[in-house]
């Protein structure tokens, strides 16, 4: 459990989200990749064991493909003190399970005015400290965020000529990094703003891959808290080895 007071939340609650409708193909495996066993335990505990362990989540909502609904893994995963409700709202893409789960969670007697944190189980890195510096700083500005990195690295524009002409890409200039980040999860914003701005793109077939990008189109200026390394999201056969090595090494220290 966290060791940390409390933080105050203003009449307000805050409530866990985890999609987790996606197959993992670029993992392989007979299971979606989110509930594969690593380092011990389906990918998607780590998750649900953070926010578990939180006192400022009063709930946590995860929605899943509705042909996984009644997958017998689910029921290892409902082995917990606090409110977990597993939903069949998984769509075609993640912003339609995102919205699917929101509705739900409205209709399920959730406040509009409450605080959603949204999270990839794909990465289990997560702490609970890293989510609670999230909330600290949300509630503090009263404004929606997410966990985030400055780019460190050089980045590269690729020629797209020359990805039609050979196998090998070129790159045709540097990019500065300056001010450029690294988004990572959880995302954090008001329910009812994040329902309606998801639902408005969805309807306008924008180009949102995260929560942020959805409320940056309202608009809205999302906080950049910086999170970690270890909060890296797992999509390749590598990703899973390195991530494997790092939980590992913190359950035997």
């Amino acid at each position: 459990m966290s060791n940390t007071s409390p933080i105050p939340l203003n009449g307000r609650q805050c409530h866990a989200l985890l999609p987790t409708a996606g197959s993992g193909s670029r993992l392989g495996g007979d299971l979606p990749k989110q509930f594969q066993t690593l380092a011990g335990k389906p990918m998607l505990a780590y998750a649900i064991e953070a926010f578990q362990n939180i006192p400022e989540i009063h709930s946590i909502w995860v929605g899943v493909n509705p042909h996984f609904a009644h997958n017998p893994i689910l029921n290892e995963l409902k082995q917990n003190t606090k409110t977990l409700a597993f939903l069949p709202t998984g769509g075609t893409t993640r912003q339609e399970t995102v919205k699917n789960t929101l509705e739900a969670m409205l209709q399920g007697g959730v406040s509009e005015d409450d605080w959603v944190l949204v999270h990839d189980a794909a990465r289990p890195g997560i702490t609970t400290a890293l989510i609670q510096k999230l909330i600290s700083a949300v509630v503090e500005n009263n404004s929606g965020g997410l966990l985030a990195l400055p780019v460190a690295d050089t980045l590269k524009r690729a020629d797209l000529s020359s990805v039609v002409a050979n196998q090998f890409t070129r790159a045709e200039a540097t990019v500065s990094r300056n001010h450029l980040w690294q988004a990572q999860t959880p995302q954090m914003f008001g329910v009812k703003k994040l329902y309606d701005a998801l639902e408005q793109a969805i309807r306008n077939e924008a180009d949102v891959t995260d929560e942020a990008s959805a409320m940056e189109l309202q608009g809205e200026k999302p906080l950049l808290i910086e999170g970690a390394t270890r909060n890296f999201k797992v999509t390749h056969p590598a990703d899973w080895d390195l991530m494997q090595s790092v939980l590992s090494a913190v359950a035997n220290p």
